[in-house]
Order: structure tokens, then C-alpha cells, then sequence
């Protein structure tokens, strides 16, 4: 198994960008804006400090139908660097990754490096010595142990192994466990996208597990406006991956400036989609009322007895604003 050779002296490891020409949620006209220059700034970072940048999965907030201006825009941003970009559960269309998703366009247009399969993915030089990258995508179980012997035979000895996954991991307060924090023989660390909320590193015999949390700020809430948006540097001999604040603008430049709704008690519960769909709606109507439809279509069960007085309120809206 003979992999691609990078040589750099680590890893910058980018969490869920969530890129789209129409802001989600609350987010104001800029976000399209703020999250290219985000991603320029770790692009940056990288090439600066000699690392391969990673991007943890879900580039994209929507999957496809995105604007060829952003595409292109992702295209001249990418070229210089070809970032790794793991995918994930939001660069899929109906949990499957086909040609007419936005990343496929980045795919053949050769300005990234696609981690799209499960397994070893590429070897990293070191000064220190060889380490290999491996990749769970979403949709790909993390391994449950993984033998270094056969890589090791085509590309050397590995000082370390570190995988990269998308995945619902049992980090502490994380209500939507699927994979348990183990000890997973032969990989040193796992790191994982997906989680939004950064969470504490652990060690579970030699396997070390992190979670550096999102660089964009989705929701809009009290978590959101203290934390820093932050990108994440792993070396062979780190202890725990050292955070590095992305240059962002002030909360109250890219949000609303108002007072926070109720706090829901299961913070992660705010990103079930169909919370995610009200939120944009809230934020985004239109005259036309052509996205509530959509919303509705996609979300209220036509057997339900109160799916009848919905359609009727929408109905009297929408005919109301001709």
C-alpha cells in the first residue's frame, strides 16, 4: 500500500467551515464573506507553520445547488494550498456522495484532496519521523483496531498513526453518543469533526481522542458569542493539540443585535434540522412564501390532524401577501 508523501511538521486541522452563499440561521449577509477570509487565514496559517491543512468534513452547509460564484471563489482560494477535506454528513445529498454535489466540482477541478473513502489516506514526514494519516468519512465506522504492518512494509516505520472521522463520538455532555472513547490498538489519535462544541481532549489507554469544535459561528447564542472561532495544530509529540484563533469579527457584526432567545436545555438538540429549518425561516422569509412551502413539504407529516390547519395558515399567508 503505497501512499502519497507529504513532508510538513504537522497537522492544521479545520472544523466544520459550513460555507454557503446564503447565510444559515441568523447569520447577516456577510457569512459567505467571513468564512472565506476564515478559511484564507488557516490556509495561511498552514503554509506558515510547514503543515498539511485538514478540513474535518462539512466544507458545506448545503450539499449542492450552490452558486457558482462561491464554487469558483473555493476554487481560486484552493488551488495555491489543495487542503485535505474530509467528507462529511453535509457534503452528501440524501447520505450519498454523487457527482452533482458541490465537492465532487472541487474534486475534479483538482484544487483538493478528497477524503472521500475509509483507510489509510497519506503519510506525513516529519522532522521527527513518519506519521500516517487515515480517514473515516461519514457514513464509515471509525476502526476497531488497525495493523500498521502492511504500510509500514511499502512506506517505513510510522512514529504515529492519527485518523481523522466525522462522527457522533461520547465526548462528555454530548447527548448523541454512537462511538464509545476507547483504546483503538495500533491508531495514536483520533480526531474528529462533526461536533460543533469543542470538547475536552481524552486519553483512553494509547489512544487519544479530540474534538476541536467548528470555526463558524452557526447558531445564534450565548455559547457562540464567548467562544473564539479556533482552528487546531497537531504535532507528532503534542500532548493535546494546540489551539490557534482565527482572525473572525466582532459576534454583534455578524449577528443580530437582540437579545437571545430561551436557552434549551439540551444545547444540542438546537441543531436538529428541524429546528435548523424554523430558525431560517425566522430569518430569511420571502414575499413568495416559496421556502416555507419547501419547509413544510419536507417537514409535516400529512397524517397528523394539525398538518390540515398548517396548510390552511400558510395558505391564508401566502395568498394574503398577493
Amino acid at each position: 500500500m503505497s501512499l502519497e508523501v507529504i513532508k510538513a511538521e504537522g497537522l492544521l486541522l479545520i472544523g466544520d467551515p459550513h460555507i454557503a452563499a446564503t447565510p444559515p440561521g441568523q447569520r447577516l449577509s456577510s457569512y459567505t464573506a467571513d468564512i472565506l477570509d476564515k478559511l484564507e487565514a488557516c490556509l495561511k496559517h498552514a503554509k506558515d507553520l510547514n503543515m498539511v491543512p485538514l478540513i474535518l468534513g462539512d466544507l458545506f452547509h448545503w450539499p449542492r445547488d450552490n452558486s457558482n460564484s462561491l464554487l469558483v471563489d473555493l476554487i481560486a482560494l484552493f488551488g495555491p494550498y489543495k487542503p485535505f477535506v474530509l467528507i462529511g454528513n453535509h457534503d452528501k445529498y440524501q447520505a450519498r456522495f454523487t457527482p452533482d454535489v458541490s465537492m465532487a466540482v472541487l474534486d475534479v477541478s483538482n484544487v483538493i484532496r478528497m477524503m472521500n473513502e475509509p483507510g489509510p489516506a497519506f503519510v506525513l514526514e516529519t522532522s521527527e519521523g513518519r506519521v500516517l494519516v487515515g480517514a473515516s468519512p461519514d457514513g464509515f465506522p471509525i476502526p476497531k483496531e488497525f495493523g500498521r504492518e502492511e504500510v509500514e512494509q511499502e512506506n517505513g516505520e510510522l512514529l504515529k498513526v492519527v485518523w481523522v472521522a466525522h462522527h457522533n463520538v461520547a465526548f462528555p455532555e454530548y447527548k448523541k453518543p454512537h462511538y464509545a472513547i476507547k483504546e483503538i490498538p495500533g491508531i495514536d489519535w483520533v480526531i474528529n469533526g462533526h461536533i460543533h462544541r469543542p470538547r475536552p481532549t481524552i486519553t483512553a489507554g494509547a489512544t487519544t481522542w479530540a474534538n476541536p469544535g467548528n470555526i463558524s459561528r452557526l447558531a445564534f447564542t450565548k455559547l457562540a458569542l464567548e467562544r473564539k472561532p479556533q482552528a487546531a495544530i497537531w504535532t507528532p509529540q503534542c500532548i493535546d493539540l494546540e489551539k490557534w484563533d482565527i482572525p473572525h469579527r466582532d459576534f454583534y457584526e455578524v449577528f443580530p443585535n437582540q437579545d437571545f432567545l430561551p436557552e434549551i436545555e439540551d444545547a444540542d438538540a438546537a441543531e436538529s434540522k428541524f429546528l435548523q429549518g424554523l430558525e431560517r425561516l425566522a430569518w430569511k422569509r420571502t414575499h413568495e412564501g416559496s421556502g416555507l412551502k419547501q419547509f413544510l413539504e419536507e417537514n409535516i407529516d400529512p397524517e397528523q390532524p394539525e398538518s390540515k390547519l398548517i396548510w390552511d395558515l400558510y395558505t391564508e399567508v401566502t395568498d394574503g401577501n398577493r
